[in-house]
């Protein structure tokens, strides 16, 4: 394992020609654009994106002269973390734009970005508390808007949405849309991880059955522990396990607040700590990277007294921040 780190820009295949080969000048139609190939993190180190809540957070405290606050806000901003996509903050029509605006700011970084697509209909129906998310005619077009502009980005697509379906009765619905987006976003040259949820929910086999169905086999591989808390260990132990369910699927694992592990609960758990930070593995294994794919700083919704599911809590970040030893 190395840290995540290197400023090429990653080659994408293009259909007809060999994995590395450039497309023919004297080629009568220009070749079309597939799926990232490797590992999409070996030549570019993930973007952090300036405008973050962490940074606006570490610019207001830095005004008001909370140094020690700015401090961590700006050590949170610092580090990579993954861009989320909703509906409802990035509707159909403006979503595109956002998704533009990022890629062309990783691109004169020479760095990958990290997108989450979250807009699936019924999107929370575990939790509550991220409800939400477009109709089943609206979320096509919407993922395809996104695609347009997500060439070359890595993306992560609908975080808890297969696990959860099983417990929803949904399965159909969302096995469907998540397959058309997969396929979509891997076709416009996107790095795609589908969601495969977390060591400590829903029995590997029942989820690889589901990730077929969707056509995982079209993506470069599955994400795991999105959102949650579990440790690297158990993260490495279950994604492997269903890697080999996938036939080898590749996959990344998020470790922004798994310092300390998970507890009962699922929701804003008091006493957690920031885990390890992003970092590429090249160990000839299936494991990818570990990301911030949920930034860290961000509460999971109103419990335990937090603000709404993605807004920046400062408090809880700072406690955080105290226990990671920052």
């Amino acid at each position: 394992m190395r840290a995540l780190a290197g400023v090429l820009v990653a080659v994408l295949a293009l259909s007809g020609c060999g994995d590395d080969a450039p497309p023919d000048p004297g080629a009568g139609s220009t070749p079309s654009l597939v799926a990232v190939t490797g590992n999409p993190f070996l030549d570019r180190e993930p973007y952090a994106d300036p405008d973050s809540h962490a940074a606006r957070a570490a610019a207001a405290a830095e005004q008001r002269g909370d140094t020690e606050a700015a401090r961590v806000f700006d050590r949170l901003a610092e580090t990579s973390a993954g861009i989320w996509l909703t509906p409802e903050q990035y509707p159909p029509g403006e979503v595109g734009a956002e998704v533009a605006r990022v890629a062309a700011a990783a691109a004169a970084q020479e760095q990958v970005p990290v997108l989450v697509v979250y807009g699936i209909p019924d999107r929370d129906c575990t939790g509550g508390f991220s409800g939400g998310g477009l109709t089943a005619d609206q979320y096509g077009p919407w993922v395809q808007e996104i695609a347009a502009e997500a060439i070359g980005a890595v993306v992560v697509v609908e975080p808890d949405a297969l696990a959860s379906a099983l417990e929803c009765d949904r399965i159909d619905e969302r096995v469907s849309l998540i397959g058309d987006a997969v396929r979509v976003l891997a076709e416009a040259g996107a790095a795609t991880y589908v969601d495969g949820g977390h060591s400590h929910w829903v029995d590997p086999e029942q989820l690889a059955s589901l990730m077929r169905e969707a056509g995982v086999e079209q993506a470069r591989g599955f994400a795991t522990n999105v959102s949650n808390y579990q440790t690297d260990e158990d993260e490495r132990g279950y994604a492997d396990q269903l890697s080999g369910l996938l036939g080898g699927a590749h996959y990344v694992i998020d470790s922004g607040r798994n310092g300390r592990g998970s507890s009962d609960e699922w929701c804003n758990p008091a006493g957690r700590a920031y885990g390890r930070t992003p970092e590429v593995v090249d160990d000839g294994s299936a494991l990818d990277a570990y990301l911030w794919v949920k930034p860290p700083g961000e509460s999971d919704g109103e419990c335990q007294g937090g603000p709404a599911a993605g807004e920046f809590w400062p408090e809880r970040a700072l406690e955080m921040g105290a226990a990671s030893g920052w």
